[in-house]
């Protein structure tokens, strides 16, 4: 019998999952399984892997199209199907864990209640995760479960990268930066030393580039600034979200159009970004193979703002020793990454455009210094491996 940990990264539409031996330990083994479960709030449907890549689930599941009907589902095959595993443990990305929670936590009705106080300042998030944690708590209430944060990563930086210019009292009641994708960078953080060597305790940069974007400034493998603020709106133009916007172009929606705080938030959260700009699509490969010219100037916006904050985060590190790409954007998108790097020429940056198109791991010229690289995130392994450290579990087999 196998121990194991599900980590669970639960959304608005759909719950991505996968199971690991619980001695996870180093390793960088892949999931015993894994999958997703799509269509919540219409009609779910349950997709799942074997360590192999091999398609061992693809149904629909009947009933209603809940969070908590999914991991019934999800529980039933593991019970009936996964062969020779015990599950032990759950682990679940949870976006934002405020000021109080530094690192991950076992979860208790105390957490939960701390955490649906920070539901407003990530609602597109945070409350999927949390309904994640609830349905599984009904469905196993004996199985220990952990939470881990996108926020907690970001919090070595100093006030000063952290801090608004507004008054302090709403400073000291939270309102300031707390970054996020936290989980991803600190995977990629982990790896470091293999690709770079002793470089990588130097000024790294790291550029996590999906359906969310945002980047991390590292020094010592530790944030140092990032361009995601008090909300995962902040910084880089994404799928669907604005990224940076003049706070005034929001007091002249809300006065001069009347919109109101649900349709502005609806406007900032779902209908901007790569969507907004082209008004065709937020996905980066359909903008990349169109001909349309809105696709071009979406593109051409996505990338000018990636040199933008890449400035501003060398200036907070004082130089540039690496870059690096991650994230479904970054790990696979060819052209935005040359093009970013096309742009940061600037910094020293020169481009070994084969390498490049074979996805690396390093796409900068050999000898050039900064060297940029391309590593694949894995923010499941993260939390499984925190999962078992912090409930220390030991696989028994």
């Amino acid at each position: 019998m196998t121990q194991a940990i599900l980590v669970l990264n639960a959304g608005s539409s759909s719950i991505k999952f996968s199971l690991y031996d619980a001695d996870v330990g180093k390793s960088e083994a892949p999931p015993l399984y894994g999958g997703e479960f799509e269509g919540l709030g219409h009609t779910l449907h349950f997709v799942a892997k074997d360590q192999a890549g091999a398609r061992v689930v693809d149904k629909t599941v009947p009933g209603p199209p809940t969070h908590q009907q999914a991991l019934s589902a999800l529980l039933t095959w593991i019970e009936a199907h996964a062969d020779g595993i015990e599950l032990v443990a759950a682990g679940h990305r949870v976006v934002h864990g405020g000021e109080k929670f530094t690192g991950p936590v076992v979860v208790t009705a105390e957490v939960m209640a701390e955490l649906k106080k920070l539901v407003p300042l990530v609602p597109q998030h945070q409350p999927h995760n949390l309904a994640a944690i609830a349905a599984l708590s009904k469905l196993y209430p004996k199985l220990p479960q952990v939470a881990c944060f996108d926020t907690s990563f970001h919090r070595t930086q100093a006030p000063v990268a952290t801090h608004y210019a507004l008054p302090r009292a709403l400073t000291a009641a939270g309102v300031k930066g707390y970054g996020f994708h936290g989980i991803s960078y600190e995977y990629i953080a982990s790896v470091l030393p293999s690709h770079l060597g002793d470089a990588s305790d130097g000024r790294v940069i790291v550029a996590h580039l999906g359906h969310g974007c945002s980047m991390c400034a590292m020094r010592n493998r530790k944030s140092v600034a990032t361009t995601m603020g008090f909300s995962a709106l902040d910084g880089l133009v994404m799928g669907r979200r604005c990224g940076s916007i003049d706070p005034g172009v929001l007091l002249y929606l809300l006065q001069e159009r009347a919109m109101t705080p649900e349709a502005l938030s609806k406007l900032l959260y779902e209908e901007s970004g790569l969507l907004g700009a082209s008004g065709l699509s937020d996905d980066m490969r359909d903008l990349l193979a169109s001909k349309d010219p809105r696709a071009g100037e979406a593109i051409a916006l996505f990338v000018y703002r990636i040199g933008r904050e890449l400035g501003s985060l060398v200036a907070a590190l004082g130089g540039l020793d690496a870059l690096v790409f991650t994230g479904g954007i970054g790990e696979h998108a060819v052209e935005i990454r040359r093009r970013a790097c096309v742009e940061a020429e600037w910094l020293g940056i020169a481009l070994d455009e084969p390498a490049n198109r074979s996805d690396g791991p390093r796409i900068s010229l050999h000898g050039s210094w900064p060297s940029v690289w391309v590593i694949p995130t894995n923010e499941d392994l993260m939390i499984a491996r925190h999962t078992a450290a912090l409930l220390k579990l030991k696989a028994r087999t």
